[in-house]
């Protein structure tokens, strides 16, 4: 996996995640202490910032922190039935699109219809905060699909933004780091062409 080649991507004062479990979701300490052990970039290109939790929100962090649009990366939890069986997935896409549940994401389901979690289930069975959930350390048995534009660089840089698990600080990395973070399955056309954005529950 190839270094950063470019700082990680507003105002906001990133350090090594891993420096600072305090501002992490138990989860994702987890996950990033388990990558680590396979992957030594993660221990220097996996970044945390503190914020305030008032701007969790994407659109309250890009203008609080001189991040342009596509910096960050939302993700959203949707599930669907096949059989009587359950099947969650995360799908994370660049803020400046959507993801396209009804199509891209029922497909890679393989279930009849695809909606959104809601959000007391999403913030309970992830163990994250409304708001700061993040593609990494989410449960086992989700499957983790990142848009393939999420993994290489765009007028944003290198690196997306997305949440530490937690509505206090933000996680940035590499896109191409993300993408091959243990169980991330990239998909290519996951996300919808529109300015409209979803916020991650």
């Amino acid at each position: 996996m190839p270094s950063p080649t470019s700082p990680a991507p507003g105002s906001l004062p990133w350090g090594p995640a891993l420096a600072r479990p305090d501002l992490l979701a138990p989860a994702t300490r987890a996950a990033l202490e388990r990558w680590a052990a396979v992957e030594p970039l993660v221990a220097t290109a996996v970044l945390v910032a503190e914020i305030d939790p008032d701007l969790a929100d994407t659109a309250a962090l890009t203008e609080a922190f001189a991040l342009p649009p596509s910096a960050s990366a939302n993700c959203v939890l949707v599930a669907g039935r096949r059989a009587g069986e359950e099947r969650i997935a995360a799908a994370v896409v660049r803020a400046t699109t959507r993801a396209d549940v009804n199509t891209a994401v029922k497909r890679l389901l393989d279930v009849r219809k695809a909606s959104f979690l809601p959000t007391d289930r999403a913030t309970t069975e992830s163990g994250m905060e409304y708001g700061g959930i993040t593609p990494l350390g989410l449960p086992g048995g989700w499957r983790v699909l990142v848009d393939e534009a999420v993994t290489v660089p765009d007028e944003a840089g290198d690196h997306v933004v997305v949440g530490s698990g937690v509505r206090r600080s933000k996680i940035a990395l590499p896109g191409a780091l993300l993408g091959s973070a243990p169980g991330v399955e990239v998909v290519a056309g996951l996300a919808l062409p529109s300015a409209a954005t979803e916020e991650a529950p």
